[in-house]
C-alpha cells in the first residue's frame, strides 16, 4: 500500500511538461535590393510574407491542439526593423502584435546561434515550422537584408550538430517551407537532429497566404 501510494503521490506531484509548437520565422529582403534585380529574381515585394505563413499555421495548430496549446514564434528581428525603417511602418511591433494576439511565446533572434539556442532551451517539440528564404543547404534567416542578394545570418545544415535532439519529440512534425530544403539539409537534420524534416525539392511559393493557404511548392515535398 505505501508503494501504491508513493506511484499516486509521484503522478499528482509531478508537472506535465506541455508540448510545444515552435515557429521559426525568417526576415523580408530590402525592395532597394531586390528592384535592382531582374523581375524573375525579385522576392519580398510584400514585407509579411513569412509573417502571414506563420500566422496561418499558427491558427491551424490552435484549432487541432487547443488554444492551451503551447506556442512559439522565434523571429529575426533585424529583417522586420530594417524593412520597416525602409516602408515606413512599425513591422517590429505588427510581429509583436501577431503573436500576443495568438498568445504565442515572441523570442527575437538575431543570428543563426541564438535560433538554435531558442530551440534548445524548448522542450518536447511537437512540431517545428520553418519560414523563410532557403536553398538546399541551409535556412537563410535574412536575404537582401543589408547585402543584396546575401544572405548575413543562417542556420546551416552544418550546423544542425548543434540542435538539441533532446528538444524534439521523437514523434515531432517538422516542415521547411523554404526552397530547396528538401534536396539536401532534410536528409542532414534527419541525420543529426534524429526526426524527419519535410522539405521542398524546388521552389516553394508564397503567394498562397493572400488566400490564407500555407505556401505551395513547383516540384514536390520529400523527407
Amino acid at each position: 500500500m505505501k508503494g501504491l501510494f508513493f506511484l499516486v503521490l509521484l503522478a499528482i506531484t509531478t508537472p506535465i511538461v506541455a508540448r510545444e509548437h515552435v515557429i521559426l520565422t525568417g526576415g523580408p529582403a530590402l525592395r532597394r535590393w531586390e528592384n535592382l534585380r531582374v523581375e524573375r529574381d525579385r522576392h519580398d515585394r510584400f514585407w509579411g510574407n513569412f509573417l502571414a505563413a506563420t500566422s496561418i499555421r499558427s491558427d491551424e495548430l490552435r484549432k487541432i491542439h487547443g488554444e492551451n496549446a503551447s506556442l512559439t514564434w522565434i523571429v529575426y528581428k533585424p529583417g522586420y526593423v530594417i524593412r520597416g525603417k525602409e516602408d515606413h511602418k512599425p513591422y517590429a511591433k505588427w510581429v509583436a502584435k501577431q503573436a500576443a494576439k495568438r498568445n504565442a511565446k515572441l523570442i527575437w533572434i538575431n543570428t543563426g546561434d541564438q535560433a538554435i539556442a531558442a530551440i534548445n532551451g524548448s522542450r518536447d517539440i511537437i512540431t517545428f515550422d520553418f519560414f523563410g528564404h532557403s536553398n538546399r543547404h541551409c535556412f537563410m534567416l535574412d536575404y537582401g537584408t543589408n547585402v543584396m542578394a546575401v544572405s548575413q545570418a543562417w542556420i546551416h545544415e552544418k550546423d544542425l550538430r548543434k540542435i538539441r535532439r533532446g528538444a524534439f519529440n521523437k514523434n515531432a512534425l517538422c516542415q521547411s517551407y523554404g526552397c530547396h530544403t528538401g534536396e539536401s539539409m532534410s536528409a542532414i537534420w534527419r541525420s543529426k537532429v534524429g526526426i524527419p524534416l519535410i522539405g521542398a525539392k524546388g521552389k516553394t511559393n508564397y503567394e498562397t497566404v493572400s488566400f490564407g493557404r500555407l505556401p505551395s511548392v513547383s516540384g514536390k515535398w520529400i523527407r
